[in-house]
């Protein structure tokens, strides 16, 4: 960084004028000087000088040049500064925003020794540095000060860490003391920090160290902790002299220290982790620096000089001008400032983590700043100067930035948009999308505040195209997911972020509602959408329409107007909305109607009056009518009931308007009378509930209040007679009865008879509840009624009215039911009969009626075909022996077999018409079989035979054709349909049809026809043979004639095959096709003919011949035939590969052995190959052994994974090769690690019958099963068990100490330990027996195998009891320890119960520890009262216990009342005891016993007054003892005993004395506040025992409302002119409380009853010291005869045992 001098703000003068201090103001507009002649001077950021004034002196008596100013600072909010002087004071001034303002002394903080120095870190806090060594703080909100620590050594720095939320304070013994306000999590602590060499009066707390410097020329900068980092050292230098002053940079990369003509640059280098020197600033005649003071942008540094002057420096790394437009100062390695040249205004960019700021680009039409730093992103708004500096991972500046939000900057970089808030150093959020376009995502931050809602940050964007995303940004969570048909253009949320407008590429608006997640398409055609401004109204365009939605909680209700061109814009200003639209080359404005766009918002912002104002000014149309419903739901959510009523009035609700007006009448009743709005009054919420419909609410309100008359009310009007009732029953209302009978009457009057039976019957009036019934037309009900109850059954009129009631009704089956209850079964027959109730009719027929059965089980089918339940049907007809019914109910219903059964049961003339239709239904499902059957039993066999052939089963057709057809209708029937195959050109299908028929002439003609003449040659030679050398003549020529060579051949090949033999021979040479006769004979598989012609004249070609037959025999499964032809052919090894392929070993071995003995060994290895498939190793190694192959049978064990096999083999067949096999082994097991548990285990298995028994232990300790812990352990111990058996002694130990914890393990302690002893290790046995906790085991192997061992094994046995808490059993075995875990787990009585038992001493070690305890959970009094229990013994060890409980009890609140005796006569018994058993002690008549004894006499005078406070005669001796126990106040706290005994004297009367003590006692409250008791005046007391020096109490003891309380009461007295403010005095010329006389030093003994001096008139103890004053014991034995109080007579009795008993006389009247 480099200094450059821009401008001398104050020139300097001839002699010495320093600059005491200067300070810039926290906004950089203001600068301040204090000059030597203590007045400040103002200047502007430009440095011209604005303004001036004087500071003042704390006293003017002493005169204006009485003082120094030593330190100065602006305010955060920078309108105050702050003047610390050297005569004791700091002086705030108020100096306002603009200049000129009027200055005005606003705080004023006096203290108790010179400021040297002062800084203003935060809001309201002044931190400053005394001239006696104090740090303090100044709170301008409280006016109080208060010292945050103190020192011996007078300050001489005060410096700030960049935050402001640390300060360190150098002092002149080279002390530096760091201090934190908040915790800013840097771990770095508190208190001294280093001691510098020199007073560091240039003192500076950069962002990385401590920078200190002073007279001794050197500068040092100290690290976190205190370290030394780097040291400067310029000592040597005869031209520096001392350091005076230093300051940071802002940034607190750089530090300048000012000296001589000179200011040193120090800047921090990150790469180095190191200060790095500037080039010093010297300025020749400067003169010493005695001021510097930065602006808080970096931009400025000042200057000021012994000599008066103010120098101003600029302060720049660099500068550049970007395009043209703005300036970039870079003041720092992490600070910029941005300056817009043609405004003027400017921004300062800092990094906050002090990391260096990269380039800084402007963006966003010049309005955005964007910078990056090594790990974050800096943006800013240079409109409304937000910054933002967020973490940010380098991505290669691939970030895209988008600006089009005013308050958010969307950064996309790598598929994921990230936002940033302007003026937030937090991420706002950040999600994964691929879309990039500013219209496809959606941000709203706190646009427009609603009621309710502090936060309100949403974000909608695309997941993917046709997905949308709605984000709660403050919470970071989802708050909706919509999924749509179709691809999405266009989306935005309104302002509040509830509702979404999205577009598709159909064009279609869609509107969504995110609270409750319902989507709904509101435009077609939609060209252009916006939201307006401000509002939740929706403009958009539809073709040549303008659409307005002005409430879309509505959108059905749409504003239209015609349009004739589109929409450009839309804007709002001036309580004007306005859509532009271009017409051509005009544009148009159409005015929406501001009234309802005004209305959407103030309902969104929750302001519902303004809301019925606007509607008030429209006319009713469909919009508005919507828009009171809204606001009539809004209005009652939020109890504005005036609104709802005036909502409910406009739309016409008169009964909702009219129960609101009364409701409101009420609600302002109430206001008038108990404030408030009246609607949390439960008469108006209960008809808010009443509104709702939710009576049971309205009633638990009213039941609440026991408003039951109220409650009974409401269900009255409402006629909900049944919860009235209800509700007058739960409360024994004596209205019960008429109630009762009125709802009756009105049941009946409103002809509710239904309801009327009901209440009758709930009464068990059951004859006019079934009177009711009928009359209401419920026959049933009453029929119901009657059959539960036999006295209504027993009455043959009402049977008579209700069976009658219900035939009329045509209720038949109740009516059935009924005679059957009263036994008419003939009625219930005819009316079971006519209500279709078979069931029941049936049921009751079989007892009644049998012969009726029948024709009702064919009723019953009847009815269920009627109803379509054919499936139902069946049974009943069947069951009712209606045959034909059942068949065709089993037809209907598609119960094939049903009906198959059925038919087969009828006779024939019945059945036959309904088999074909049950065949056509099996021969739809193609089962021809079942289908024909049916056929022929329906004796249609002709529809058989069509079903065969349509479905091409011509085999099947023809052979039942012929059963049952003619002959000649058969072949007229195939001829046909062979023709038709032929025109299908099916001829393989018609050719079999004509043979069928034996027409193959016709077969024969089809083939010619169709030119195919193989078939046609091989159907001549089939059935007419006589005439085939005519066809092969004719067939010659044709070929000859038509077809070419090819054909030709063929022709003379099939002529020469039909003529044989030597003819044949003759005719293929004629041709010269003997050859390719042979070669086509083979390959068409005609062999005989093939062989014929090669025996007459090619015998060459027999062999290939018989090669090709071989193999034409092979593919034909033939091997016995093949073998021998290929054996003919030459070819034997041809045969033992057919029969290798064919896995026929003995055939193969026996054609390889006769015929190609060099086969021989391939056969072995064939055969050993498929061994091995089948698992037969023994016989596969065998074959290979055969084949002399030996290594072939260790390859195949290998790639079975049998590797101890084939380590085997190698080893015994192939010993060269035995090493790499090993290897290789070891690789693979090493590979595999814990392979398959079978495997292994089968492994191991095989090494151990191999005898390699290493190998089989290593094999069984991996098997590793977790499933299986039984297989683990048989296999761990089947390794220990070869290891011992056959490996030696250092393998088998190791096996064992492997295996033995892994048993322990799986708990299987015995076998463990059975195991380590075969091998003599018997610590090992005895843990694993120890871990089994089987302890006798444990002892007995020790005691006989290993006696050192049993103590191991009691101590382990003690261990365990110990931590298993079975500390019954251990107090038989360890007492000590049982005790002390007793102790752990705190069961102290049991401890205690435990330790009487031992010991008196062992029983106070445990005493104390509980007291302990107790004390430590603040139940002071349960210790006391162990103590009182168990005696205090004199142990040294228990002093500070006692102190302690003595110290609770004095601190402790509430102890000054007659209730607390028992408490302080506990603590005065303890102390006595105490002090009795310390006279026996060695520590008798030491410091400490005096002291015990001290508070035992402070404990008997608490006791004492306690026992007096009970008894109205005693006031005075309590009082007094209040007073004498102020001698006391170095053991107990001093404002207290002041209070106490203040209040006491004022009880009594004694207002001197009263004012006096409580006098000290405010002085002593302020002392706590304070901190310190320097400030005590101690003139009133001098000459009395009471002390002086007492220490400081830690708390106030005294409530602050008390002492406001006790402040008052002595500022009244202050002011009582009879007062006199002095302690009365007794007959010694003495304080009348003081033991010691003034005059003569002589000391009295207190009294035992009042603690007052014992002068003449005494009554004297047999225990020399005590004492009491006659008058006040007379009147203390009076007081406890005449009122028994138990209490005084305990005191009475203890001082008897103090004192060594009471007097003889119990009164005495001298």
């Amino acid at each position: 960084m480099q200094l450059r001098h821009v401008r001398t703000l104050l020139t300097p003068q001839d002699g010495a004028a320093k600059v005491t201090c200067m300070a810039w103001s926290y906004n950089n507009a203001k600068f301040a000087v204090c000059t030597v002649d203590r007045v400040v001077l103002l200047y502007d950021e430009h440095g011209e000088r604005r303004d001036k004034f004087s500071t003042k002196p704390a006293d003017t008596k002493y005169g204006r040049k009485s003082y120094m100013v030593k330190g100065m600072a602006f305010s955060p909010d920078s309108t105050k500064i702050a003047i610390g002087q050297t005569d004791n004071i700091i002086y705030v001034y108020k100096i306002g925003e603009e200049w000129g303002d009027k200055k005005v002394i606003c705080n004023k903080f006096i203290q108790t020794s010179a400021v040297t120095c002062l800084l203003w870190p935060a809001e309201n806090i002044i931190v400053f540095g005394l001239a006696e060594g104090k740090v303090r703080l100044a709170n301008t909100k409280t006016n109080k000060s208060s010292t945050i620590y103190g020192t011996d050594s007078f300050v001489v720095s005060l410096t700030s860490n960049v935050s402001g939320k640390g300060i360190l304070s150098g002092h002149a013994d080279g002390t530096i003391v760091r201090y934190f306000f908040d915790d800013e999590g840097s771990g770095e602590s508190q208190g001294k920090l280093v001691t510098h060499p020199c007073p560091p009066y240039a003192l500076t707390w950069a962002s990385s160290s401590v920078v200190a410097a002073g007279c001794d020329k050197k500068i040092i900068a100290y690290g976190k902790e205190g370290h030394i980092i780097q040291t400067f050292d310029y000592s040597r230098d005869p031209l520096e002299k001392e350091f005076t002053t230093a300051v940071t940079s802002p940034g607190g990369q750089s530090v300048v220290i000012g000296s001589y003509d000179r200011l040193r640059v120090l800047n921090w280098s990150p790469r180095r982790s190191a200060w790095e020197e500037a080039k010093p600033k010297e300025i020749a005649h400067l003169y010493t620096i005695t001021a510097l003071a930065w602006k808080r942008d970096g931009s400025r540094l000042c200057a000021g000089t012994l000599c008066g002057g103010v120098e101003q420096f600029d302060c720049c790394l660099r500068r550049s001008i970007y395009k043209n437009k703005f300036e970039m100062t870079y003041v720092g390695p992490s600070q910029v400032i941005v300056k817009n040249l043609s405004t003027g205004t400017r921004v300062v960019l800092k990094s906050h983590y002090g990391y260096e700021i990269d380039e800084v680009k402007i963006l966003g039409k010049e309005r955005y700043l964007v910078a990056h730093t090594s790990d974050t992103l800096l943006l800013g708004d240079l409109n409304s100067n937000k910054l933002s500096e967020v973490a940010w991972q380098g991505s290669g500046g691939n970030e895209k930035f988008f600006f089009d939000n005013e308050n958010v900057c969307m950064i996309f970089n790598a598929g994921e948009l990230t936002l940033v808030e302007y003026g937030s150093n937090e991420i706002l959020g950040s999600v994964r999308t691929e879309f990039m376009n500013p219209h496809l995502i959606s941000v709203r931050i706190n646009e427009r505040r609603q009621r309710g809602m502090e936060e309100n940050k949403r974000l909608a964007y695309l997941i993917d195209i046709k997905t949308i995303a709605a984000v709660d940004l403050v919470g970071g969570y989802n708050i909706g997911t919509i999924s749509h048909d179709s691809k999405i253009d266009w989306l935005e949320l309104n302002e509040t972020g509830h509702k979404l407008l999205f577009r598709d590429k159909k064009m279609r608006l869609q509107l969504y509602d995110i609270e409750s997640s319902t989507k709904t398409t509101i435009l077609n055609y939609c060209s252009y959408v916006q939201w307006v401004p401000g509002s939740d109204v929706v403009v958009a365009q539809n073709r040549n329409s303008l659409c307005i939605w002005y409430n879309n909680d509505a959108p059905e209700r749409v504003t239209m107007f015609p349009l004739k061109g589109d929409i450009v814009n839309l804007e709002r200003s001036n309580g004007k909305t306005e859509v532009i639209v271009a017409e051509g080359v005009n544009t148009v404005s159409y005015m929406l109607d501001e009234g309802l766009i005004e209305f959407g918002t103030a309902i969104d912002d929750g302001d519902y009056s303004r809301a019925a104002a606007f509607l008030e000014t429209l006319e009713m149309s469909t919009e508005t009518e919507a828009m009171w419903k809204t606001l009539s739901r809004l209005a009652l959510e939020a109890k504005q009931l005036h609104i709802a009523e005036r909502c409910f009035s406009a739309l016409g609700h008169v009964s909702k308007a009219r129960f609101l007006h009364e409701t409101n009448e009420i609600a302002d009743q109430v206001a008038k009378e108990y404030g408030g709005d009246g609607t949390d009054y439960y008469h108006v919420r209960a008809r808010l509930a009443m509104l709702e419909k939710n009576y049971k609410l309205a009633e638990m309100i009213f039941l609440e209040q026991n408003a039951v008359e109220e409650a009974m009310e409401m269900y009255q009007e409402l006629h909900m007679w049944d919860e009235c009732i209800v509700v007058a029953e739960a409360k024994g209302h004596p209205a019960l009865d008429t109630l009762r009978r009125g709802y009756y009457q009105w049941l009946l009057d409103t002809q509710q008879e239904e309801k009327a039976g009901e209440v009758q019957e709930s009464q068990g009036e059951h004859l006019a509840a079934v009177g009711l019934y009928l009359r209401a037309g419920l026959p049933a009900r009453a029929a119901r009624l009657a059959m539960a109850r036999d006295q209504l059954l027993a009455n043959a009129d009402v049977m008579n009215r209700i069976t009658t009631a219900l035939i009329k009704g045509e209720l038949y089956e109740q009516a059935g039911d009924l005679f059957e209850t009263i036994r008419n079964p003939q009625k219930a027959l005819e009316c079971y009969r006519k209500g279709c109730a078979f069931l029941k009719a049936v049921e009751l027929a079989r007892v009644a009626f049998p012969a009726e059965v029948l024709k009702l089980e064919e009723a019953w089918g009847d009815h269920l075909v009627q109803q379509k339940q054919l499936d139902a049907a069946i049974n009943h007809y069947i069951e009712a022996r209606c045959s034909v019914k059942a068949i065709e109910a089993a037809l209907g219903a598609r119960q094939w077999k049903k009906a198959i059964y059925i038919l087969d049961s009828q006779e024939k003339r019945v059945a036959v018409k309904y088999y074909p239709r049950i065949a056509q239904h099996y021969a739809a499902l193609q089962e021809y079989q079942v289908a024909e059957e049916l056929y022929i039993k329906g004796d249609r066999p002709k529809d058989a035979i069509d079903m065969y052939t349509q479905a091409g089963l011509w085999e099947q057709a023809h052979k039942l054709a012929t059963k049952c057809m003619r002959q000649e209708d058969v072949s007229m029937l195939y001829i046909t349909q062979a023709q038709e195959m032929e025109t299908q050109g099916k001829y393989k299908e018609a050719e079999r049809l004509y043979i069928m028929v034996e027409e193959p002439d016709l077969a024969i003609t089809m083939y010619k026809k169709c030119k195919m003449y193989d078939e046609m040659i091989r159907l001549v030679a089939k059935y007419h043979k006589d005439l085939l050398s005519d066809t092969h003549l004719h067939l010659g020529k044709v070929a000859k004639a038509h077809g070419g060579a090819n054909s030709y051949k063929h022709v003379a090949y099939l002529w020469a095959k039909s003529l044989g033999g030597e003819a044949a021979v003759k005719l293929l040479n004629k041709f010269g096709l003997l050859e390719m006769a042979i070669d086509h004979a083979t390959d068409n598989g005609v062999f005989d003919f093939a062989f014929e012609l090669a025996r007459l004249s090619l015998k060459q070609k027999t062999p290939e011949i018989h090669l090709k037959y071989a193999m034409f025999l092979e593919d034909e499964g033939k091997f016995e035939e093949a073998e021998a032809e290929f054996i003919k052919a030459g070819k034997p090894k041809e045969a033992v590969l057919m029969f290798v392929h064919n896995q026929n070993w003995d055939a193969a071995q026996r054609v390889a052995e006769a015929h190609d003995p060099d086969s021989v060994a391939n056969v072995l290895v064939g055969q050993a190959r498929f061994a091995f498939e089948q698992k037969e190793f023994q016989k596969a190694e065998a074959f290979l052994l055969r084949a002399q192959r030996p290594e072939l049978a260790v390859k195949y064990y290998k790639e079975a994974g049998m590797w101890s096999d084939a380590l085997r083999t190698c080893k015994e067949y192939v010993p060269s090769r035995l090493e790499v096999l090993q290897e290789e082994y070891d690789k693979e097991a090493a590979k595999k690690g814990t392979r398959g548990v079978e495997g292994m285990l089968e492994q191991a298995r095989q090494w151990e019958q191999a005898g390699e028994y290493a190998r089989a232990v290593d094999c069984y300790l991996k098997v590793q099963d977790p499933s299986n812990s039984l297989l683990v352990e048989k296999c761990w111990l089947k390794a220990a068990e070869l290891a011992i058996k056959f490996l030696g002694q250092p393998r088998s130990v190791e096996v064992t100490r492997l295996v033995g914890p892994q048993l322990v393990a799986m708990k299987k302690y015995s076998a463990a330990a059975e195991l380590y002893l075969n091998l003599d290790l018997i610590r090992e046995a005895i843990d694993a027996f120890i871990e089994g906790e089987e302890w006798n085991k444990a002892k007995r192997v020790a005691k006989e195998l290993d006696p050192r061992s049993e103590e191991y094994v009691d101590q382990r046995y003690k261990e365990y009891l110990k931590h298993q808490g079975k500390v019954d059993s251990l107090v038989g075995v360890d007492v000590m320890a049982a005790l002390d875990m007793y102790a752990e787990r705190e069961q102290w009585e049991k401890c205690l119960e435990t330790a009487a038992k031992q010991n008196y001493k062992v029983l106070h070690k445990y005493v104390a520890l509980y007291a302990t305890h107790l004390i430590r959970e603040g139940s002071y009094d349960k210790a006391l009262s162990l103590y009182v229990q168990h005696g205090a013994p004199a142990n040294l060890q228990n002093f500070n216990i006692y102190k302690r409980l003595f110290v609770e009890m004095v601190n402790a609140p509430g102890m000054n009342s007659t209730e607390a005796y028992p408490s302080w006569a506990d603590l005065r018994d303890v102390l006595f005891n105490l002090c009795e058993n310390l006279v026996k002690s060695s520590e008798a008549n030491t410091p400490a016993h005096e002291e015990f004894e001290t508070m035992l006499l402070i404990s008997h005078y608490y006791a004492t007054r306690s026992a007096a406070q009970g008894v109205k005669q005693l006031d005075v001796v309590a009082a007094k003892l209040s007073i004498s126990l102020l001698r006391h106040t170095e053991l107990i706290p001093a404002d207290k005993a002041f209070y106490e005994a203040g209040t006491a004297a004022k009880a009594v009367g004694w207002e001197n004395m009263a004012f006096i003590f409580l006098n000290r006692f405010l002085d002593l409250t302020d002392a706590i506040e304070e901190g310190t008791l320097d400030a005590l005046d101690h003139v009133d007391f001098q000459n009395t025992d009471i002390p002086f020096e007492v220490p400081l109490p830690a708390h106030q003891h005294v409530a602050e409302a008390t002492r406001e309380e006790i402040r008052d009461w002595v500022l009244t007295m202050s002011m009582d002119q009879r007062l006199e403010q002095v302690l009365p005095r007794d007959e010694r010329d003495t304080y009348e409380a003081s033991l010691v006389a003034t005059s003569t030093g002589v000391r009295s003994l207190p009294c035992l009853l009042t603690g007052y001096p014992v002068l003449r008139n005494k009554v004297e103890f047999k225990r020399p010291g005590k004492e009491a004053n006659k008058d006040t014991w007379n009147k203390f034995l009076m007081a406890v005869k005449t009122s028994h109080s138990p209490v005084c007579q305990d005191v009475l009795k203890f001082i008897g045992q103090w004192s060594g008993g009471l007097p003889s006389s119990s009164f005495s009247f001298q």
